[in-house]
């Protein structure tokens, strides 16, 4: 397809399209409020056989495609359109649309941190230089509305006047500008530009002249929460309270009937968040929001909030997850469904939730240091998210069932992967997601460096008074061997936490949910120097080597595998006489098109034995197990052959 990128670039040139002006920004970066810091992905450098070559598939391929889609639908010239550069309708379907760009822009520079790319860059200020023409004035930047606000491309969002903000239930005006903060944020930390950065801050005063307290402004909250954490983003970014307080004011008011007609459980606004304890409604909207509460409970030290998003995870967990961390069982409504609703063939999962769900479970991890929600994190990276994306790097899923009948058409109108979606937030939020991977592998607080995942890299840690460079060398998840190399730029003490993954200490989820029906054969193995450490427990999920470290001290950690069935707890009815299989964090599934012969008689017993065997040939390549005639793949690496009847939970001879 040929690009009409040039030409749209040909119709702003000679144009000055500038963000309105804003105020000075502070040099003074405010505390996070969380203990733990993750290690920028600036200071990660990934060579992992895993993770390597899915963030190259979105820098080589995902990114350019996802491109040419936004041209293809219009979700550019609706900026020029806005801007009065050129004449028509708004294109697209959705209103939120604009988001579409903005996530590109975010995960490509997330890809200039890892991969600096001059070309790709340049192509960035030209988006940017797109975007500017579509914000008006005084900040506002919502394109179907400045276009023809009387007409929403979405016949679902209630227009009474065709004024800004009418309809804020699916308007998404809100959600539209937390999509811009959030790129922005990136792209300057990125870039160090402000081109991208100032059309941000315009729309965020624009936001604290227009909502809040005051006789003079807006009294209601998002329809779709994103806003709060790119508020504050921006807070994080420049100093600016009037920042951090709009999102506490969003936050705050959710379930308050005296500010605004209530939206309703679904988009999580029935009670106030604080008395909120059931994750319900639209699953997106709902971690989104979550993660902004415990932004505020870590920055504030608010009890009430952290008292809050500890009861939420808590029922998210314990009674509203997938095994393979998916969350938001039902179709309508995008939605949780009831505690231990948890359907396979028609299960939601979208990928935006799993992604929403990593984003969460990383805040509340920076914030305790417990491992359980690393173990949430990892199961959910490792299956549930990265289903979302295929092999080719250019087809996707919008929910990730459990199970398909190759009929039933559960991704938008097909039963397997689309080359795209007229509601495209997965693709392009897979592209903001996965180039920032790097990112999840490390943390420090203090003197102490968190080694949190377990993938090939190298990174370069600031403990302040000491520099140091971790690298790491190892073929998890295929087998359990991880060797670290420790490298202070001065001999000295600090701590290295190594984190004891939930499933080999025999545990599939905190909580109970899921539990395993056999257990390993043995315990995870620490060598110090070539010396096995006899004397080093598992606390808290984690391992902790304190001692006085020099250049070249080499850590070897060695986690035993073996395929695990996995049975649910018996109020899943869905799941009753079921089991699952595991191979260290990988959830595997079954395939017609590898069991053609039995694989409507599937069934499987407790004292099975499994063969395991790497195929580099097969869907990139991985981990099979086998079992007299039944053979199992990776449930992220399905439906990359055809349409094809798939089953994560398999018949068993014995229940629960």
């Amino acid at each position: 397809m040929k690009s009409i990128l040039p030409i749209l670039l040909a119709l702003i040139l000679g144009c000055q399209t500038s963000a309105p002006e804003t105020e000075a920004r502070s040099t003074t970066v405010p505390d996070t409020g969380y203990p733990i810091t993750p290690v920028d992905i600036r200071n990660v450098k990934v060579t992992d056989d895993f993770w390597l070559p899915i963030i190259e598939r979105v820098q080589e391929k995902t990114i350019e495609y996802a491109i040419a889609k936004c041209e293809e639908e219009g979700r550019l010239e609706n900026f020029l359109i806005a801007g009065g550069e050129m004449e028509g309708e708004v294109r697209g379907e959705m209103p939120f649309d604009d988001t579409d760009v903005y996530k590109v822009i975010e995960g490509a520079s997330n890809s200039l941190i890892s991969a600096p790319n001059p070309q790709l860059e340049s192509l960035l200020d030209s988006l940017i230089a797109i975007v500017a023409t579509g914000q008006e004035a005084d900040g506002y930047l919502t394109t179907w509305r400045t276009i023809d606000p009387d007409s929403p491309p979405a016949p679902w969002v209630p227009v009474e006047d065709g004024q800004r903000w009418d309809g804020l239930s699916h308007s998404h005006e809100l959600y539209n500008a937390g999509h811009l903060y959030e790129a922005a944020y990136t792209h300057h930390l990125a870039t160090g530009k402000d081109n991208f950065l100032n059309i941000a801050l315009a729309n965020a005063d624009l936001m604290v002249r227009t909502f809040g307290e005051g006789d003079d402004k807006i009294h209601t909250v998002p329809g779709h929460q994103i806003i709060e954490t790119g508020l504050i983003k921006l807070y994080r970014l420049t100093g600016r309270e009037d920042y951090l307080n709009l999102a506490r004011y969003f936050l705050d008011h959710r379930g308050d009937p005296e500010t605004h007609e209530l939206f309703g459980s679904y988009s999580q606004d029935h009670l106030p968040v604080t008395q909120q304890d059931e994750v319900v409604g639209h699953a997106v909207r709902a971690v989104y929001m979550y993660a902004a509460m415990t932004d505020i409970a870590a920055i504030q030290q608010d009890a009430d909030y952290r008292l809050a998003v500890d009861k939420l995870w808590k029922n998210m967990v314990e009674k509203k997850t997938y095994v393979t961390g998916g969350i938001g069982a039902l179709h309508e409504g995008e939605a949780f469904g009831e505690n231990y609703e948890l359907p396979n063939l028609t299960a939601y999962n979208e990928t935006c939730a799993a992604i929403g769900s990593v984003y969460w479970n990383q805040r509340l991890h920076a914030l305790t240091g417990d491992v359980k929600y690393l173990d949430v994190l990892e199961r959910t990276l490792y299956n549930g998210l990265i289903a979302g994306l295929a092999l080719d790097g250019t087809h996707f899923f919008y929910p990730n069932p459990l199970e398909s009948d190759g009929k039933y058409e559960f991704n938008q109108g097909a039963c397997t992967r689309k080359d795209w979606f007229d509601c495209s937030c997965c693709p392009t939020n897979l592209i903001r997601f996965l180039p920032a991977v790097p990112g999840l592998i490390y943390a420090k607080s203090g003197d102490t460096i968190y080694v949190n995942l377990y993938a090939g890299s190298e990174a370069d840690i600031d403990l302040g008074s000491q520099q140091v460079t971790l690298r790491q060398e190892t073929r998890y998840p295929w087998t359990g061997q991880v060797d670290l190399t420790v490298t202070p730029e001065t001999a000295g003490p600090f701590s290295l936490k190594l984190r004891i993954p939930g499933w080999a200490r025999n545990e599939v989820l905190p909580g109970g949910l899921y539990d395993y029906a056999n257990e390993l054969p043995g315990e995870p193995t620490v060598t110090l120097n070539g010396e096995l450490l006899t004397e080093a427990p598992i606390v808290n999920g984690y391992v902790t080597l304190s001692r006085e470290w020099k250049a070249g001290d080499r850590v070897e950690l060695d986690f035993p595998l073996e395929v695990r069935q996995v049975v649910a707890s018996q109020e899943v009815a869905e799941n009753r006489g079921k089991v699952s299989l595991e191979y260290g964090p990988i959830v595997y599934a079954v395939e017609s098109i590898d069991n053609e012969a039995r694989y409507d008689g599937i069934e499987v017993a407790p004292g099975d034995t499994y063969s395991v065997a790497f195929r580099p040939e097969l869907l990139g390549g991985v981990n099979v197990v086998e079992n007299d005639g039944l053979m199992a793949i990776p449930y992220y690496a399905w439906s990359n052959r055809g349409v094809n009847k798939m089953r994560v939970w398999l018949p068993a001879s014995v229940s629960r």
